[in-house]
């Protein structure tokens, strides 16, 4: 087994290639994330980060390079093999909580889990077991308009972890908040984090936030610094 969630190499992605549009975003771009690490990705908006947490969570594809979880290289699969990996490898984080607003706290964590063929019991058990490990367990039967800006996105952690993924990515995930409110669920964000023991990329403009974690890469013209 290898020692390392996610490995990066050689990472090339050019949009509008050979137009004079054309744009190179990412330019042999390589990154290592260890098992139980958790790495901050810092850059400028526009730089690329999230073109490259595209490509390490299989939503997108590399012109150039490899791309690896858990030691099993990525490129060339079919869709439906990189929808599989994606779903049991890869927990995605957004900037906007993106819950569905007609299901309450509880079923937005259930629901992942149904369709990964988990049953009901047992899917709403561990539901109910992230929840409280980020201090919503009491507001699990409020729907998303119900609950506060910090409230909605600690939700959309447990979503994320829901089917237990062993690489955890996130595009600027307290971005929408206050920074009290921030400070508060970042620190909820890296206790799930610890308590699961995968690993983390976590795009971020908050230096201090990225100070908090192992270690912080920075995307500069294409690669990582």
């Amino acid at each position: 087994m290898s020692d390392y969630a996610l490995e990066l190499a050689g990472l090339e992605k050019v949009y509008n290639r050979g137009k004079p549009s054309e744009v190179a975003v990412l330019r042999g771009a390589t990154l290592e994330v260890k098992r139980g690490e958790v790495v901050a990705l810092v850059a400028p908006s526009g730089a690329g980060k999230s073109t490259l947490l595209h490509i390490a969570g299989l939503l997108d594809t590399p012109d150039q390079g490899s791309v690896a979880l858990g030691g099993r290289n990525m490129v060339g699969l079919s869709d439906k093999a990189r929808t599989e990996a994606r779903r049991a490898e890869v927990g995605f984080i957004y900037q906007f909580h993106h819950l569905l607003p007609e299901f309450s706290a509880l079923e937005n964590v259930v629901i992942p889990q149904l369709a990964n063929g988990i049953g009901a019991a047992a899917a709403e058990a561990r539901a109910m077991d992230l929840l409280g490990r980020v201090g919503v367990a009491e507001r699990a039967s409020h729907r998303p308009a119900a609950l506060s800006g910090g409230e909605q996105q600690r939700v959309a952690f447990c979503r994320a972890l829901a089917n237990a993924p062993k690489l955890l990515l996130a595009d600027e995930p307290t971005g929408n908040l206050d920074p009290a409110t921030s400070d508060q669920v970042f620190a909820a964000l890296m206790g799930l984090v610890r308590d699961t023991g995968l690993a983390a990329l976590i795009a971020t403009h908050n230096m201090e936030l990225a100070a908090r974690m192992d270690r912080v890469v920075r995307l500069d013209q294409g690669r990582v610094v």
